[in-house]
C-alpha cells in the first residue's frame, strides 16, 4: 500500500510538470515533430495516471469493504464463543450439582443397607439365644418319682408352711445370675445404637446439622467400636464442611481414615478431606490426598471424582516418579 502510494504521487508530480512544460510557451521555431511526440507521450502518461487512480480508488474500497466483513465475522464468532464457554460452564454446574446430590443419595442407601445388615445379624443372634432357652426349657429334668419337678432358679423357692422362710441363696449362686441391679442399669442409659443412627442421618437430610450431630456423637460415645461409629464421625465432618469449618471437618475425616479404615466411608471421607484442603488453600497437602485415594481405591466413584478435580486444575493423577 504505501508502495502504490508513492508511485502515485511520482506519477501525478510527472504530469504536473508535462503540462506546466506544455503551458509554456514555444518560439515557432521549435515547434519540431520531437516535441509533439513529447506532448503525446505525456498526454498518454496522464491518462495512465488517471487509469492507475481509479484502479487504486476502486481496489481500496474492495479491500475496505473486506475488511469491514472480517471485523464483523470476527466479533460474531467471539459473541458465539463466548455464549457457548457460559453454556458449558452452566452445564458443568448443573452436573457439579447432580453428582453431588447423586453421591449423597448413594451415601444414604449405603448407610441404610449397612444398618439393615447390623440389625438382622443381631436378630438373627436373638434367635439363636431364644431357640437356646426353649430347648432348655423343654429338656425335662430328672428327677426322683413322687419327688415334685425342680423349680427353676430365677424362682425364688415357696416358704414352707409352719416353717422359717427360705433362705436367700449366697452370692454366686443361682438366683444371683438373674438378680437385677447395677449391671442392668448401664444398658438402659445408652440409646439404642440403630434408632439413633437413623434418626441423625434423617435430621442429616433434613439439614437439621445441630440435632443430627447430637445424635452422631452418641453413637460414638456409647457404641466407639461399632462400624456406625466410624459412619457418623464420617457424617460429623460432613457437617462442618457444609457449614464450612473446614478444619473441624478434616479432623473429623481425619479419625474416620485412622480408626476406621476399613469403613465403607473412607474413600468419602479421604476425597472430602483433599477438598477441604484444597479450599483452605493448602493445595499441595490436598492433591497428596486425592492422589493417595486413587492409589488405594482406584475403583471407586470417590476416585473418578478425584481424578477430575485433578485434570480440572492442571495436575496428573498419580505423582511423577
Amino acid at each position: 500500500m504505501q508502495k502504490t502510494r508513492i508511485l502515485r504521487n511520482r506519477l501525478l508530480a510527472a504530469a504536473v510538470i508535462a503540462s506546466v512544460f506544455l503551458c509554456l510557451p514555444s518560439p515557432a521555431r521549435a515547434a519540431s515533430k520531437e516535441i509533439v511526440e513529447l506532448q503525446t507521450q505525456v498526454q498518454q502518461l496522464l491518462d495512465s495516471v488517471q487509469r492507475i487512480q481509479t484502479t487504486l480508488d476502486s481496489r481500496l474500497g474492495v479491500i475496505q469493504h473486506l475488511a469491514e466483513q472480517t471485523a464483523d465475522d470476527a466479533n460474531r464468532m467471539t459473541a458465539v464463543v463466548t455464549a457457548l464457554q457460559q453454556k458449558i460452564a452452566a452445564q458443568g454446574d448443573t452436573i457439579n450439582g447432580k453428582l453431588d446430590t447423586a453421591s449423597g443419595q448413594a451415601q444414604s442407601l449405603n448407610d441404610s443397607v449397612d444398618e439393615l445388615k447390623s440389625r438382622i445379624a443381631k436378630l438373627d443372634k436373638s434367635i439363636q439365644d431364644l431357640q437356646t432357652q426353649l430347648q432348655n426349657i423343654q429338656t425335662p429334668a430328672t428327677s426322683i418319682p413322687g419327688t415334685p419337678a425342680p423349680v427353676p432358679a430365677a424362682i425364688p423357692a415357696p416358704v414352707p408352711p409352719n416353717g422359717p422362710p427360705a433362705v436367700a441363696p449366697a452370692a454366686g449362686g443361682p438366683a444371683a445370675a438373674i438378680t437385677p441391679g447395677a449391671d442392668a442399669q448401664p444398658a438402659s442409659q445408652a440409646p439404642p445404637l440403630a434408632e439413633t443412627f437413623q434418626a441423625g442421618l434423617r435430621d442429616y437430610n433434613a439439614a437439621k446439622y445441630e440435632v443430627a450431630s447430637g445424635e452422631f456423637q452418641d453413637v460414638i460415645h456409647y457404641y466407639p467400636q461399632d462400624d456406625l461409629a466410624g459412619t457418623s464421625q464420617f457424617y460429623l465432618g460432613e457437617i462442618a464442611y457444609k457449614q464450612l469449618r473446614l478444619t473441624d471437618s478434616v479432623k473429623s475425616y481425619n479419625a474416620v481414615l485412622e480408626n476406621f479404615p476399613g469403613n465403607s466411608k473412607a474413600p468419602a471421607a479421604q476425597l472430602r478431606k483433599g477438598l477441604a484442603l484444597i479450599q483452605m488453600n493448602r493445595k499441595e497437602a490436598g492433591i497428596h490426598e486425592l492422589r493417595l485415594l486413587i492409589q488405594r481405591h482406584p475403583q471407586t466413584p470417590e476416585a473418578a471424582q478425584a481424578r477430575t478435580k485433578l485434570s480440572g486444575m492442571g495436575v496428573k493423577p498419580t505423582a511423577a516418579h
